[in-house]
């Protein structure tokens, strides 16, 4: 009974402790996000200081030069003299406001030809980035394509070279076993011959076996004349590939 109750006291504890987990997981979070959403903010408020500022209305111009006026008439109450200054507006003749449109139809001018100028420099910065851009992705290119280059250069004489390898090792089996081969069937040749000449007609396994028993039966003293033999024809052999091996290494050298 103890050990189930301190068993449901421990899940108890491991679900408090996953829940608060998830409560700290999802203030995190929203935390994340309210900081995404002030700095997408900052970023929308931050203007090109170099933009030319759009130029104020007639009316604009025509409250500018009345608030200071009407404010000082009004106890400063913003509201009433927002509202006389429409209330003058509206009422003023063609000839009285004539001066702040002109002004404003000029300021207005002057913008856009600023704008003008803007917008170019701009097309020109954004073509030279792009320009710039594309250099620098074309010379990662370039660089790609020159790793690639000597990669495929070093994988080639990798290659060259181990069938150079293999075909000097090749060259040296076959004459090998071809010195082998001479060597241990000289007498059995010499054997052959003595043998066929003896007996015209005789089988060629015949032949070898009989060449096996007079092997046998030769004394030490013959054994010997044909064993200098096969040291001499191995001397011989020892010479020809140090002289091959020198030949092959020469020009290995000159090839690389």
């Amino acid at each position: 009974m103890e050990k189930c109750k301190h068993e449901a006291m421990r899940l108890l504890d491991d679900e408090q402790k996953q829940k608060t987990a998830m409560e700290l997981l999802e203030q995190y979070i929203q935390f994340q996000q309210g900081s995404i959403v002030n700095e997408n903010k900052k970023k929308k408020k931050e203007k090109d200081p170099l933009k030319p500022k759009q130029p104020l209305s007639a009316f604009f111009m025509f409250t500018n030069d009345r608030r200071a006026a009407l404010l000082s008439e009004n106890n400063n109450n913003v509201k009433e003299a927002t509202k006389i200054t429409g209330e003058e507006w509206k009422n003023m003749i063609e000839q009285q406001n004539a001066p702040y449109e002109e002004m404003a139809m000029t300021k207005k001018g002057k913008y856009l030809q600023e704008m003008k100028v803007y917008k170019k420099n701009n097309k020109d910065e954004e073509a030279a980035d792009h320009t710039k851009e594309g250099e620098q992705s074309m010379k990662l290119k370039n660089q790609e394509a020159l790793q690639l280059l000597k990669k495929k250069e070093k994988i080639e004489k990798l290659i060259k070279k181990i069938a150079k390898r293999r075909n000097r090792k090749k060259t040296m089996w076959i004459l090998t076993n071809q010195r082998i081969l001479l060597h241990h069937s000289s007498v059995s040749v010499e054997r052959e011959k003595k043998l066929v000449e003896k007996h015209p007609g005789i089988n060629d396994s015949t032949i070898n076996v009989l060449i096996s028993l007079k092997w046998k039966e030769l004394s030490e003293e013959e054994n010997q004349v044909w064993n200098n033999a096969t040291v001499e024809a191995m001397e011989s052999y020892k010479n020809e590939m140090e002289e091959h091996n020198k030949t092959a290494a020469k020009k290995q050298n000159n090839n690389n």
